[in-house]
């Protein structure tokens, strides 16, 4: 089970949901290994990445402070929309 992606919902809206939740944490953690590197900020991956994933990280990053030089603030975001997706999921069942 690849971040929890176990996409065997009853329903499509439930797989949907399942889906989205995973790219959205897969968008999340190459965004934070591609941190790591020093890459242009204009490089239309880097670009499409923070898209992606600002409007889930900026609202906790502004919460949240840094530890140090680190961010925890991915590993959250990761948390919460595992929580949100699984709860979604059996929502619809």
């Amino acid at each position: 089970m690849l971040f929890g992606a176990n996409c065997t919902g009853a329903s499509v809206a439930s797989q949907v949901v399942c889906l989205f939740g995973t790219l959205l944490v897969v968008a999340i953690i190459a965004r934070a290994l591609l941190s790591w590197f020093n890459m242009d900020p204009r490089s239309p991956l880097i670009q499409a990445l923070n898209s992606i994933t600002d409007p889930i990280i900026e609202p906790i990053r502004r919460i949240m402070p840094r530890i140090g030089m680190i961010d925890l603030s991915p590993l959250v975001a990761i948390l919460l929309l595992q929580f949100v997706s699984g709860a979604l999921q059996q929502f619809f069942g």
